[in-house]
């Protein structure tokens, strides 16, 4: 093996459960925190030689320039210091990019790390208490929301954060697998359930809970439904206070430290690639050229397959669809860390945690698969791990003209207008205490193009329509009238 191999060798992760705000830790102190524990789970004595440190995206509180904050708490002082953008799949990119510094020769120690404390900030806020934090940076750059990524439409129609869009990929994809709504809807709890049951057994998580298929999926007073068919147990939860970090360095460090083999996880090699940002510039709703490019390609740097896997999981479609870009039967076992849902949803930085929980698996043997996956169904990154060491890592990880050449055509997207539409894909959103808020519809015009409709929340024929056990109405065709509103002909 090449001495510029790389390897993880250190993990480490922090969680806080305050009595009080005024002992909440911010997310800088867990990052310290798992940063240190990392260093420990590496026998010790690398946390001073990091020369590249990449900070995963915070949310939960704004930082002026944290990568220095956290170098000042840590006492040391890398050449790299970067703090990156919003991203469920970035750690993994990140874990991808400090390996392949480490081979180019580039970078000799690592550390990715990253934190959030939004169950103390939002009850922070609620309280009406400001948290002994470091002051709150109000002129460092606010992270990238959703509605600075969606079009305007979409806006418009409210469809603008992960809840109320990743529904439409739920109802496309099932109906194009054939499946009756109580299919999909018994496919989600079955395997949400697999995700709450490894959360239950890992005491690093935020719900420790081994949920029911029937209790994720059943809608309750504690369990209220957030857009159809989701409810609040099929969601990602991002009010968690938790930290991670990994250490990642070359063979021929981590054995001059006297770490051994069994100790190390080699990096084999990944692919990215994604889908256009706007969700309404996509071909389809019912897969993803990106995702099935991305596993493909990770796919073949594991050919004997995976004994582990870390599937994405901000909601079930994600999941149901990476399981079948993968060949994988709906006996799959998705998670070693428990899923955003129950082990907890640090907003960018749970695949940080997976990459913890993976190596955790992995010095046990065998090999591995992280994938990633940010925004709406867009950035796909995917990192193969293993016990053993493989060929060396690529130079490179895009696969985005695989990506493309999956690619449909993409419908015109137009306004709404009197006339008939076939319907696409369709969600209803509601509001806290249960009721509808409104339906939204995305139409196929007669003339092929894209648009959306609402559905008004008195429409109980139609939103019965978008509810109903018996099939979906992916298919359907119907009217838009002069208000903007879909109902079935």
């Amino acid at each position: 093996m090449a001495p510029d191999t790389p390897v993880m060798v250190g993990i480490g992760e922090s969680i806080d459960r305050p009595f009080a705000i005024s002992s909440a830790r911010e997310p800088l102190a867990l990052m310290a925190e798992a940063a240190r524990s990392a260093d420990a789970d590496a026998g010790g004595g690398l946390l001073g030689r990091v020369d590249a440190l990449d900070v995963v995206s915070i949310v939960s509180w704004r930082y002026a320039d944290v990568a220095a904050s956290l170098c000042a708490e840590l006492d040391i002082a890398p050449r790299i210091q970067a703090f990156h953008e919003v991203g469920g799949e970035s750690p993994v990119r990140l874990l991808h990019e400090a390996a392949l510094r480490i081979a180019r020769g580039e970078s000799r120690v690592a550390l990715v790390v990253g934190a959030e404390a939004q169950h103390s900030a939002a009850r922070a806020k609620r309280e009406g208490e400001t948290p002994p934090w470091t002051p709150f940076a109000r002129d460092a750059p606010s992270p990238l929301r959703g509605a600075d990524i969606v079009h305007p439409l979409a806006l418009r129609h409210g469809l603008s954060t992960p809840t109320q869009v990743y529904p439409l990929f739920e109802m496309a994809s099932a109906a194009a697998w054939g499946q009756s709504p109580e299919e999909a809807r018994a496919e989600s709890g079955t395997l949400w359930a697999r995700y709450a049951k490894v959360a239950a057994e890992n005491p690093r998580a935020w719900m420790r809970k081994a949920a029911t298929a029937h209790e994720i999926v059943t809608p309750s007073e504690a369990n209220r439904l957030i857009a159809w068919p989701y409810t609040k147990l099929m969601v990602a939860n991002p009010a968690v206070n938790q930290g991670a970090a990994v250490i990642v360095t070359s063979l021929e460090v981590a054995r001059a430290a006297g770490i051994p083999d069994e100790r190390m996880t080699h990096i084999l090699g990944g692919a990215a690639a994604s889908e256009p940002r706007d969700f309404l510039a996509r071909d389809g709703f019912a897969a993803s050229p990106a995702q099935d490019a991305v596993l493909a390609a990770a796919s073949a740097l594991a050919p004997g397959g995976f004994d582990a896997l870390e599937l994405y999981s901000c909601f079930p479609c994600v999941p149901k669809m990476a399981r079948r870009s993968l060949g994988l039967g709906p006996d799959v076992e998705p998670s070693v860390t428990g899923g955003l849902t129950f082990f907890g949803g640090p907003l960018s930085n749970y695949m940080l945690h997976a990459a913890c929980a993976m190596v955790r698996v992995l010095r046990g043997g065998g090999t591995g698969l992280l994938y990633g996956q940010g925004e709406f169904v867009t950035k796909h990154h995917a990192l193969v791990l293993s016990r053993e060491p493989g060929a060396p890592i690529a130079p490179g990880y895009s696969v985005q003209a695989a990506a493309d050449a999956r690619h449909g055509p993409v419908p015109e997207l137009v306004e709404p207008e009197p006339g008939p539409a076939t319907l696409e894909s369709a969600t209803i959103l509601y509001q806290r205490d249960g009721s509808v808020d409104r339906g939204v519809v995305v139409l196929r015009t007669l003339e092929g193009a894209r648009t959306l409709a609402t559905v008004p929340a008195e429409d109980s024929e139609t939103l019965a329509l978008i509810t109903g056990e018996a099939r979906f109405p992916v298919g359907l065709i119907g009217t838009i009238n002069d208000q903007g509103q879909w109902s079935p002909q």
